[in-house]
């Protein structure tokens, strides 16, 4: 077994028999889907608002390669900087250079997926630098030390007493208890960051290749301050983030909001175009725009897994999730948790490593049908282990099998089996799930189905004479 599937299996293990956090997730959750309900009726057609987004990025993800030559020439054609970057080494490199060319010394993030994917903070901190999260979610993982729990609530699984104990810890801050207290303690250190930073390092939600610009989604305000206070904005974006045009944008935003977060819009929509222009009162000095790869385009080369570059990082799936709501966001070991993560992760990570996300799923089907975008998930997820299967097969299991296949073709040896069966099971109940148990992974959590007195066969045989 892997490093990362035996943390995966000892860190779900804990968060099952942990009532009280599964109790939080799942009343959060709850809450969520009621609200996402409501304003899914506010669009004329939800099913069909599904389909167009899905047409959409089918559009823009297999003609990629065209849609980044635009958006790059047209980001290039107002003065922004544009860098690539194959994987996330090279990412960091780049944005830890623009920081030692410009003499860089305190940097301020806004919430960004993909900065979390490649360890930026890690990589900034490690060359000297000040780094300072400014979405209070993260702000407050960061304090703990933690990674983000969940793609768009990255502190949900924390009661409001652990974030207090955790700001009184860090930060020298009284004890308090309303989120309202807890809130101005955090703006209070925030402002102070805003103020003294040299850079400022966001997300991108979409770019958009028409006009070369990339578009910001928030409910803090945050993302604002930390693009237009610092003299660097720095905008770090997998490169499947596009869409074609403005108008996509009058879909795709509202369409975020209710789906990620259960909202009609959320409340700061930003669309950045280039750095400080002539006359311009604020606003950066200079506009970098940092183009990720990181295993995209290997999974772009794969017919079967091209969709799931669809993904607008919403949520949806994991909110829906039942394996997600029971082990929690950090078992999975990595940034993308829940239903996309366990499809994506193998496909940019690594099969053999990762391929345990993909079997730890019940495959309901719940995060399709979530999926504003329509990625067959639960499709997916049975491909991914194919592919790990084929790629190496499990020996035992394998052998498992061959033995059942030429069982089922031989009927006499069949009833055979099945007569011996019926005299071992009382000897299987007295070893049942435990360690000499060979159905152990099964029986330790379930009863074992009793074998018929006689088949249904032999029942015909007799009542059909």
């Amino acid at each position: 077994m892997s490093t990362t599937a035996s943390h995966f299996k000892r860190s779900a293990t804990q968060y099952c028999h942990d009532a009280d956090h599964r109790q939080r997730i799942r009343t959060a959750l709850t809450g969520y889907e009621v609200k996402r309900d409501e304003n899914k009726s506010r669009f004329q057609s939800w099913e069909d608002a599904r389909q167009t987004a899905a047409e959409i990025k089918h559009e823009v993800i297999n003609h990629l390669d065209r849609y980044l030559e635009l958006f790059e020439r047209n980001l290039k054609a107002r003065g922004v900087q544009v860098h690539w970057a194959s994987d996330a080494r090279e990412a960091c490199e780049c944005i830890v250079r623009i920081a030692r060319d410009n003499s860089v010394r305190r940097i301020i993030k806004s919430k960004s997926m993909t900065s979390e994917e490649i360890h930026l903070n890690a990589a900034l901190e490690k060359e000297g630098f000040d780094v300072f999260e400014s979405d209070l979610g993260e702000f407050i993982v960061q304090l703990r030390n933690e990674p983000p729990y969940h793609l768009v609530f990255p502190s949900m699984h924390l009661t409001r007493h652990q974030i207090s104990e955790t700001f009184t810890e860090k930060l020298g801050a009284e004890r308090v208890s309303e989120p309202e207290q807890l809130t101005l303690i955090a703006r209070r250190v925030m402002r102070q960051k805003f103020c003294k930073a040299d850079m400022g390092v966001s997300g991108v939600n979409f770019g958009v290749a028409e006009t070369g610009m990339i578009s910001v989604t928030e409910n803090e305000g945050n993302a604002r301050l930390t693009t237009s206070l610092p003299r660097i904005h720095v905008a770090l974006m997998g490169i499947e983030k596009l869409v074609r045009r403005m108008d996509d944008l009058a879909l795709f935003l509202p369409m975020l909001a209710t789906a990620g977060a259960g909202q009609a819009l959320t409340c700061y929509n930003t669309l950045f175009g280039a750095a400080r222009l002539p006359g311009e009162p604020d606003g950066p000095g200079q506009m970098h725009v940092v183009l990720l790869d990181n295993g995209r385009t290997a999974v772009l080369a794969d017919a079967e897994q091209r969709d799931s570059l669809h993904c607008i990082r919403c949520g949806a799936c994991l909110n829906v999730c039942p394996i997600f709501r029971n082990v929690g966001g950090h078992s999975y070991g990595t940034v993308y948790g829940g239903p996309i993560g366990s499809v994506i992760t193998p496909n940019l990570r690594g099969m053999q490593d990762w391929k345990h996300l993909s079997f730890a799923s019940s495959l309901c089907g719940a995060c399709t049908e979530a999926c504003p975008v329509k990625i067959d998930l639960a499709h997916h997820l049975l491909q991914n282990r194919r592919k790990a299967v084929k790629a190496r097969p499990p020996f035992f299991e394998g052998l498992l099998w061959s033995g059942f296949a030429h069982l089922m073709r031989q009927p006499a040896l069949y009833r055979l089996g099945a007569k011996v069966g019926r005299l071992l099971q009382p000897l299987h109940g007295l070893v049942q799930g435990s360690v000499l148990d060979p159905a152990r992974g099964w029986t330790q959590s379930r009863e074992t189905p009793r074998i018929a007195r006689r088949s249904f066969t032999d029942w015909w045989k007799e009542t059909h004479r």
